[in-house]
């Protein structure tokens, strides 16, 4: 643990360290954001000042001399990203953007009002302000990503710097370097202990983003106390094997050896950096410094004036700004930045006269739009009783459909043949440096059994842009929680492509299995959750989720063959849009609805088929996304699921939670109380209750009921 219990070991009359060359604008703007940091936490009651007290001065480095960023314009494409993973340090960022005078955007347009006022961080924590606990993407402008869980950052900026090179690859021409910025990560001894840190690091290393810069920042402290109580390893040893350059800096305060370390850090192509920076966190406050105290809470009265004293701040009013620093950040940053984006835009200009197919596709990219004729290839299938794996079918539509999308990309954790995602027309290609055979331009992207990294890269690859997917198996949705719950908070289109759906995983037992994550997912806000029951079902479903600009979507799939139904015979799978529809029905009122999705649907409707047979008043609902079925329409819901119909059943494999909405009180739910086992599939539908006798048994008995 270390402290300063001597206030004059911060310097002379500028508040920096000592023998550090600072002039005395630059020490005063740093200094402002140290205290604006401070007093807003103070004013909440609540949040995380030492962080920024003690990054204050790389904060200063990077945005006002080498941040490639127009404040003016947050939105443009070619800037450099920066992210705060240690997203604690909120008002390190919130400050920052105050100060530097980040233009506002609402609805992806660029205002002339700030981001943030001084009024706004006086508002930190607080109900309906601009700046929340933690840095939130979209809510403010300025924030690149939402930040929070520990390492959810780095894992995006792997995404956002792998989004730069397929830019870069794909768009850039001779005399024309229209994508070469920079991702600039503020990371810490937190972000280093997560697991998604590491694969999102050993996957950067693996790819050779020399785009990518990570300064960690090294203060040994967590909520407990000392790093050494969980965390003693050598992180510049571990990089090293990671394949990144590393560099260190011992004294953060002396912004020249910052401003060296990061031009050393940029003048490296071939490999990620980290920059490893020793700080002392609360820095300035006399007794708490260096203390886990300085972390998680407020300083109080007494730490503030002792900090302000030992940064020989002469003002005594909270939330003061200093004549000249606004001015300051505008001269430096402000003017840098304007001339930068000018330069670009004129660039592309020339580029739209030379390029004119590549310009129009980088404008549908920065507007989220999808080109014209992007589902024309999308198949349509025959009926067909022995069928094909949801898998299967949905492997040959997104081969139909990211061939019209230049701009989609993705892969799996390794499992490429088994969730059919691979890319497979002329051109798809690898994302690969060169060593490895492939090219940055490349479409597939081979995650390796990182499903954790995978998520939140692809957070990254969304944030720039880009239609990102990623797949596994929905077993191993557990993995990516945190990523997917993100994105969804950052209403952020990512496709999230899970198989191996249900119990039909067969031999590989329980612990393959998947029980509970439909029901995890379909609880989860902002998230369009769509198990097709067919292959037509499986085209409507990419046909539904690719047109959305601010949800992430998640497709759940089979590994068995599911039967393809007979649509002249059934209701059109184009309904799968409104989330269910009535597939098959009788006349007139039913005495019985059967509803289910996925797999499980063409055993419904062998039942149906049979109760038909015998008189028996039935209806079939197919029921592929309970979400898109919620934004429906009250008359609607009441047509597919007339309210005085009591008698209904529900078949799924896989946890009964949640449909008991759709069955009501007495309704039958047959789906999985239990854990799976390990067997052939046929022995686990008898095992379990999936069989046409058992649907039908519980059909006749809810047609009883009145």
């Amino acid at each position: 643990m270390r402290s300063l219990s001597n206030p004059s070991a911060f310097g002379a009359e500028t508040g920096g360290a000592a023998g550090a060359n600072v002039s005395d604008i630059a020490q005063l703007s740093i200094n402002t954001i140290r205290t604006l940091s401070m007093d807003g936490v103070e004013k909440a009651d609540s949040g995380h000042p030492g962080t920024a007290m003690a990054l204050a001065p790389v904060m200063y480095t990077l945005w006002q001399n080498d941040l490639k960023y127009d404040p003016a314009d947050p939105l443009w494409p070619a800037r450099d990203r920066f992210v705060l993973s240690v997203g604690h340090a909120s008002m390190l960022l919130y400050s920052t953007i105050y100060l530097t005078g980040i233009r506002d955007v609402v609805k992806d347009k660029v205002l002339d009002s700030p981001s943030l006022t001084l009024e706004d961080l006086k508002q930190f924590r607080q109900l309906n302000s601009k700046t929340p606990g933690h840095p939130e993407y979209r809510h403010t402008a300025g924030i690149e990503t939402t930040t929070g869980p520990l390492g959810q950052g780095c894992g995006n900026s792997v995404g956002m710097a792998m989004a730069e090179k397929y830019l870069a690859a794909h768009y850039n021409r001779p005399g024309y370097d229209l994508f070469d910025y920079h991702t600039y990560v503020f990371c810490g001894d937190g972000d280093m202990m997560e697991g998604v840190s590491s694969e999102a690091a050993s996957m950067a290393g693996h790819l050779g983003l020399g785009n990518l810069i990570w300064l960690y920042d090294s203060n040994q402290i967590s909520i407990e106390g000392s790093t050494n109580l969980a965390f003693t390893e050598n992180v510049a040893e571990r990089f090293h094997a990671y394949k990144w350059h590393v560099v260190t800096v011992n004294d953060v305060n002396d912004i020249a050896a910052v401003s060296k370390a990061l031009e050393e850090a940029r003048s490296v192509k071939d490999r990620p950096s980290l920059i490893i920076m020793h700080t002392i966190i609360g820095f300035g406050a006399p007794k708490k410094a260096g203390t886990a105290s300085a972390h998680g809470e407020p300083l109080g009265e007494e730490e503030i004036a002792g900090a302000k004293k030992a940064y020989h701040w002469p003002w005594t009013d909270a939330f003061h700004v200093p004549e000249g620093v606004l001015e300051h950040f505008q001269e430096g940053l402000g003017k840098r930045g304007a001339t930068a984006r000018a330069e670009w835009h004129a660039l592309f200009d020339r580029y739209t006269n030379e390029y004119p197919k590549e310009a129009a596709e980088l404008r549908a990219i920065f507007e989220r739009r999808l080109p014209e004729g992007w589902d024309k290839d999308i198949p349509k299938w025959d009926a067909d009783a022995k069928g094909i794996a949801s898998r299967a079918s949905s492997g040959k539509v997104i081969n139909a459909v990211a061939k019209n999308v230049p701009w989609m990309l993705g892969g799996s954790a390794d499992l490429s043949p088994s969730t059919k995602t691979n890319l497979t027309f002329e051109g798809a290609g690898s994302f690969q440096p060169p060593q490895w055979g492939g090219t940055y331009a490349g479409r597939n992207i081979h995650f390796g059994i990182r499903e954790h990294a995978m998520g939140s890269i692809c957070n990254g690859l969304a944030l720039a842009g880009l239609h990102a997917y990623g797949s596994g198996f929905l077993i191993f949705s557990d993995y990516m929680k945190a990523p997917i719950r993100l994105s969804a908070l950052m209403e952020l289109p990512v496709t999230y492509i899970f198989t191996h759906d249900s119990i039909g995983v067969g031999e590989d037992g329980p612990t393959h299995q998947p029980i509970e994550q439909l029901a995890q997912l379909r609880a989860t806000p902002g998230i369009m959750t769509i198990r097709p029951a067919d292959a037509n079902e499986v085209s409507e479903a990419w046909r539904t989720l690719m047109p959305m600009t601010h949800k992430p979507a998640v497709l759940i799939l089979s590994r068995q063959n599911l039967p393809t139904l007979d649509r002249s015979k059934y209701a059109c799978a184009s309904n799968l849009a409104k989330g269910a529809y009535v597939l098959a029905s009788c006349e007139g009122k039913p005495d019985v609805i059967l509803m289910a999705s996925g797999s499980e649907v063409s055993l419904v409707v062998d039942a149906y088929e049979k109760l038909t047979a015998e008189g028996i008043k039935a209806r079939v609902v197919s029921f592929p996304s309970f979400d898109l079925f919620e934004e429906q329409d009250q008359a609607y819901k009441d047509s597919v699921l007339p309210p005085d119909v009591k008698g209904r059943v529900a078949v799924e494999q896989a946890a009964a939670f949640g449909w008991d909405r759709y069955t009501g009180i007495g309704g039958s739910i047959i789906a999985m109380n239990s854990f799976g086992a390990s067997a052939p599939l046929k022995a686990l539908l008898t095992k379990f209750g999936f069989t046409p006798e058992k649907v039908y048994d519980a059909a006749r008995e809810q047609a009883a009921r009145k």
